[in-house]
């Protein structure tokens, strides 16, 4: 089945709608905790009732940006696309399978991020100079964004991370 770029968006938005839809509604059915005495803000379904908002929002703009888009020339950029959704993919599973676990949260997604960042932050085929400066700011910024996960959910959300 091979579909154009707008039709997969299409697609795409519909079931992240789906979802986020799904997200709200059941953050909303979530128990209150009021017979606890817990304030009404601090309610356990808060944060997926906004997750849940913001996907469809976000799905709901993909779907408008879909409709104008202009329906792509046939072409080989199917094979190209499966290959990088692969590699995604392996990427992914990667970071949860064997890193996260293995190694301390802050290095696992600083690997992860760099890893990510320098297969898929650049145009190929760059050589010497050029390819040895894209992979150092891949590093940094698989650093630097690491950092910043790890002492947002310290201090902000309070959780230890492993």
């Amino acid at each position: 089945m091979q579909l154009d770029s707008a039709r997969a968006d299409r697609v795409a938005a519909m079931v992240l709608f789906a979802i986020g839809m799904a997200s709200l509604y059941g953050g909303w059915a979530m128990d209150r905790l009021e017979v606890r005495r817990i304030h009404p803000a601090s309610i356990p379904g808060l944060v997926p009732m906004i997750l849940g908002l913001l996907l469809a929002v976000c799905a709901g703009l993909l779907w408008l940006s879909a409709r104008r888009e202009r329906p792509a020339a046939e072409g080989g950029a199917g094979m190209e696309s499966w290959r990088d959704a692969g590699v995604a993919l392996g990427l992914c599973l990667v970071y949860a399978l064997v890193l996260v676990g293995n190694l301390t949260f802050f290095w696992a997604t600083a690997i992860f991020v760099a890893s990510f960042v320098a297969v898929f932050g650049g145009a190929g085929g760059q050589g010497g100079r050029a390819l040895l400066l894209r992979l150092a700011a891949a590093a940094g910024f698989g650093l630097a964004s690491s950092g910043l996960i790890a002492v947002l959910f310290r201090y902000a959300f309070l959780v230890r991370l492993p």
